[in-house]
């Protein structure tokens, strides 16, 4: 016996659930990838080489720059290494 047509939806948004997740998890490991190693001066005049590449539920993405304590968000990145 087939099963009603809403006994399908929550497996469908499980689907969208796990999709946007690995779209985000994708596009994190991307942004690593262009930033860690590279040199970047912030808004703020912090400069040095990223050092990490972060997720934060709240800000987005997050710097760390080697050398100097704290997290920065990515829009704070004025001047990045070519």
């Amino acid at each position: 016996m087939a099963l009603p047509h809403r006994a399908h939806q929550p497996e469908a948004a499980l689907q969208l659930v796990k999709h946007r997740a690995t779209v985000i998890l994708r596009e994190h490991v991307q942004a690593e990838a262009e930033l860690v190693g590279r040199a970047a001066v912030l808004t703020d005049g912090t400069a040095g080489t990223v050092e990490g590449v972060f997720l934060d539920e709240s800000h987005g993405l997050r710097i760390s720059i080697k050398g100097h304590i704290g997290k920065w968000p990515i829009a704070t990145i004025r001047m990045l290494q070519p």
